[in-house]
């Protein structure tokens, strides 16, 4: 059996991977300096918004909230805020009207789609503003 400390630093990796950090996660001091034979696994404090994409992650969706996918219909770029009735909830890249897309349609945004989407917006604030 492995030890807390190391069930609680493999939690750690594993939340990392799912893009969750959780700052307060660690061995509860009280019951890791008793003589019981397991202590307890101290998970803290969080925002919301972690609390969303814990709830996300644990319910299995794809994409996970919070993070970025492209509409594979038109290629927007958007945040996932949610899952419902086979779609995705998708808002704009910095903010705006949030649509539907159906789940078959979602695909994760790489790194450079979000990049581009994201200097789109920038570019699209600095003509108006």
């Amino acid at each position: 059996m492995r030890s807390t400390e190391e069930v609680v630093e493999s939690l750690r990796r594993a939340l990392v991977e799912a893009g969750i950090v959780l700052p307060s996660l660690c061995v509860d001091p009280v019951t890791g300096a008793s003589d019981e034979p397991f202590a307890l696994v101290e998970l803290g404090r969080c925002n919301v918004r972690v609390a969303e994409r814990l709830a996300s992650v644990v319910r299995g969706e794809r994409p996970v909230v919070g993070t970025h996918a492209v509409d594979a219909r038109d290629g927007r770029v958007g945040e996932v805020m949610g899952h419902a009735d086979g779609c995705v909830r998708l808002r704009p890249v910095g903010g705006g009207r949030e649509w539907d897309c159906p789940a078959a349609s979602v695909a994760v945004a790489p790194p450079e789609e979000l990049m581009r989407a994201r200097l789109r917006r920038t570019n699209h604030e600095s003509v108006r503003g």
